[in-house]
C-alpha cells in the first residue's frame, strides 16, 4: 500500500511507540490523500493517527510468533540492497 510504512512486528528490540505512531501518520496521510491536513481538518486528522496508533499497538503486542526475532540493521542492509538492484545508480 504505502511504501513508507514498514512491517513493525517480531523485531528485538520491539517497536517504539514512536515507529507505531509514524507508521499511523503514513496510514493516514495515504488514506487522506495529503501530508498536510486543512486547519478544519487538523483536529479529526489528529484523532485519527491516535487512534490508528493504539490500534497498531494493540495488535504487535497481541502477536505471537515462533519465528526468530528480526534484526533492525539487518533488514536495513536487505531493503537498500534490494533499492540498489531496482534502482540502480546512473553512474
Amino acid at each position: 500500500m504505502c511504501r513508507n510504512i514498514r512491517p513493525l512486528n517480531n523485531f528485538e528490540p520491539p517497536a517504539t511507540d514512536d515507529e507505531v505512531h509514524a507508521a499511523a501518520l503514513q496510514f493516514v496521510r495515504k488514506i487522506a490523500g495529503g501530508a498536510k491536513p486543512s486547519k478544519a481538518n487538523q483536529a479529526a486528522y489528529d484523532q485519527a493517527v491516535e487512534v490508528i496508533a493504539a490500534a497498531s499497538r494493540e495488535l504487535l503486542d497481541a502477536l505471537v510468533t515462533t519465528a526468530p526475532p528480526k534484526n533492525r540493521e539487518e533488514e536495513a542492509a536487505k531493503a537498500r540492497a534490494r533499492s540498489a538492484a531496482r534502482y540502480p545508480s546512473a553512474s
